[in-house]
This record gives structure tokens, sequence and C-alpha cells, in this order.
């Protein structure tokens, strides 16, 4: 049907244009008073490239065709973009890379959700060539700046930490190790309870790990008492050490869940891992994730150099979502400040030359021109209807007149 979008699309009209354009310009300039820089990646990827990460499966990209470069497909996220050119054209760059980024994504929806959103809008930030503790402590502090500058209601963020998890889970057989990662991930905790366990010890840490959620102090506490390995007890020490200073440094309190459960189907991130979460008319909104990807970057770089690298995204749509029951976000679309009528058919000319003059002494004024040959009474109604502040009258031979 001609008259309609593709399912799954849709169109902005001009308010929530204005709207997510102020929501994209405060994290934009929140991102570059952190010292990051924005870059522009393509639209159009490889496919190999997309899924050389390991997040990305073939029915999640909305594939095109082939060409001499490949089957090519549109990004579902910026991540695997933004590092494929940091390590390609960007080599005499110095270290860190701090990056950032507002633009459209594209996914396939799950399998019989038929209409359900293709298209998305994120900005984000990725770290890049830099680990450890405070750079984890700068991409937490900086989300949660965003959060704050944007003036979201009642929002939070979920911490992990995959290599922590990673090591609570290395007990398991590797079988069922798997089936056990996957039951976390969705949150099945019925299926969790009834996987065959060779013993009650791993059932009962199964049932442990699922819950390892809550105030930061509190799960600290309790896998301190788990009998962890080496790489196990680094990560516990790194977690609590990212805690500590991110709250000794934050200028307020941040809303710190911290959930050892939070992993992901797939073996993506190697470090911290987080959610921002914004509750708004008793519903949560997932407002963006990120973590820490130290294996990402190699798989890029021609040489197959390792380096660390950390960044999240955020869902600008969500984070719309969250705002219009607030007063933060513009109500109206930007007003008229001068409508410029000329009076007669002869007067036009000297319409549009007084408009362009008055758009060049100051270019922050929005001007527009009549075009219809209202009479005065149908003009004074017009301009009422649409918030115009001043009318222009021009007519031939004399001085305007404006009111």
């Amino acid at each position: 049907m001609i008259h309609q979008p593709p399912a799954g699309a849709r169109d902005l009209l001009p308010l929530e244009v204005l709207q997510k354009a102020w929501i994209n310009d405060t994290l934009q300039k929140v991102f570059g008073q952190w010292g990051y820089q924005r870059i522009v990646t393509s639209t159009i990827e490889r496919l190999d490239t997309l899924k050389a990460g390991g997040a990305i499966e073939d029915d999640t990209v909305i594939q095109l065709y082939n060409n001499s470069s490949g089957q090519l497909g549109l990004r579902p996220e910026l991540t695997a973009s933004v590092a494929r050119a940091a390590v390609t054209r960007m080599t005499d760059t110095s270290y860190p890379q701090r990056l950032c980024y507002r633009a459209n994504v594209f996914r396939n929806p799950p399998s019989g959700h038929h209409g359900r959103q293709l298209e998305f809008y994120q900005a984000g930030v990725e770290l890049l060539f830099s680990g450890g503790t405070l750079a984890d402590a700068e991409i937490l502090l900086l989300v949660a700046d965003c959060l704050q500058k944007l003036e979201i209601p009642n929002w939070y963020l979920i911490l992990g930490d995959a290599g922590l998890t990673r090591s609570l889970l290395s007990p398991f057989p590797e079988g069922l190790r798997q089936e056990v990662r996957h039951c976390l991930a969705t949150l099945d905790f019925v299926k969790l309870e009834n996987l065959s366990y060779p013993n009650e010890d791993l059932k009962n840490r199964a049932m442990l790990l699922f819950n390892l959620r809550g105030k930061p102090e509190d799960v600290l506490s309790k896998v301190g008492g788990l009998t962890l390995d080496e790489t196990g007890k680094h990560c516990l020490n790194n977690l609590k050490s990212l805690i500590e200073v991110v709250n000794d440094s934050a200028s307020f309190k941040l809303p710190l869940t911290l959930d050892l459960s939070l992993i992901q189907t797939f073996d993506y991130y190697t470090g911290i891992i987080f959610k921002a979460i914004g509750q708004t008319n008793n519903q949560l909104q997932n407002l963006g994730q990120g973590g820490r990807y130290d294996q990402l970057l190699g798989v890029y770089h021609p040489q197959k150099k390792s380096a660390p690298g950390i960044g999240f995204s955020l869902n600008v749509g969500a984070l719309h979502r969250c705002l219009l029951s607030t007063d933060v976000l513009p109500k109206k679309p930007n007003l008229i400040d001068y409508l410029v009528v000329a009076k007669t058919s002869e007067s036009q000319i000297e319409a549009l030359k007084y408009a362009q003059q008055l758009r060049d002494d100051d270019n922050s004024l929005r001007v527009t021109i009549d075009l219809e040959n209202r009479n005065e009474e149908e003009i004074k109604k017009y301009s009422q209807e649409n918030g115009i502040k001043a009318i222009v009258w021009i007519e031939k031979g004399k001085e305007p007149i404006i009111n």
C-alpha cells in the first residue's frame, strides 16, 4: 500500500524530530565535554564485518545483495563499524581514541514478530586502546552524566562482569555450562532449576548465580564467600576497585545495582557489562547498554593485534519515551520570527529581498514568505494559529510595516 510505510518502519513528524534532535544534541554536547570526537561510519557494511565480532547473527541483519565486496547488510549496531574504522583508518591517531556517534541502525525482528520496529536511533561512545579500572570508571560516569543532563527520571544502572561470571560458571561441565549460561542470559529460572546436574552442589551454585543481584556490597559479600579460581579472584578485586572509584568520584550517588547474572548468550564482552534502565508509567525502559570488549579490535586489525575497548549505546527512542511525561522536551516546533507579506504582486521582489536581508542581519532568525495571496484578516488568523511572532507588510515604494 503506497500510502503507508513498510511494516516495522515509521515516519517522524516535526515535533518528534525536534525533541529527538534535542536529545541527540544534549548527548553530543556531553560527549564533547568528555573529549569524545564524532565519527560517521557507513550505513552499509559487509556482512562478514558485522558478524566478525561474534555478537551479530545472520537473521538479525537486514541483508542487501552481493557485489564485488561480498554480501552486504545494514548495520544493526555501531561498535563493529567504529572498531573497523579505528584500526584501519586511524592508525596515526594517538591513544586512547575517544569516539562518539549518533546514527540509525536496522534490525530484522525475531521470527513471528512481523511489524516490529526495524529502524532505531542510537547515540553512543567507544573508548578504544585503553583498559583498566580508570577507563571502566570513565564510561560508567559518562553514561550517568548523560542521563543526568537529560534529566531522565527514575533511572538506574545494572552492572555485571562477564569475566567474573564466566569464572563462576567454570566448575560446570562444558555442555551444562552453556545451558546454565543460556538460562541466566534469558532469565529462565524454571529451566535452570530443572537442568540435569551431576550433584546438588552444582545445582545450588546455579541457583545462587541466578540471584546474585542487589546492592553491590551485598552481592560482593556473597561472591567473596565462594571458591574462586585465580581469574575469578582477579575479576572480583577489579570489580570492587571499580565500584569504589565510581562511588568516590561521582558528583552524586549513582543508583547502581550489581547483577552477576547479567550476561549474553554469546561471548562478546570480556569485562564489565551494564544496562541503563528507566521507569515511566510503571513500565521499565531499556535506555542503553554497553561493556568491555577486549578481543574485538584484534578481529579487525590487519595484523590481528589485540587491543582493549569499551563503550555504550543509548536508545534515543527509549530516552524520548521516558521524557515525554516531563517538562524537559520542547513542546512546540520552532516558531517563525517573521512572516513577510507582499501586499501586491508588484511588491513580491521587494518582499523576497527584505526576507533575505532579515536572514543576513541575524542568522538565528526564522523568516518565511507568504505564498498564498491571502487577505489581511486571513494572514493575521494564520499567524495566530502558527505562533508567528511578527508580520512584515511590504508595499512597493513604501517603508515596511511590522506588527
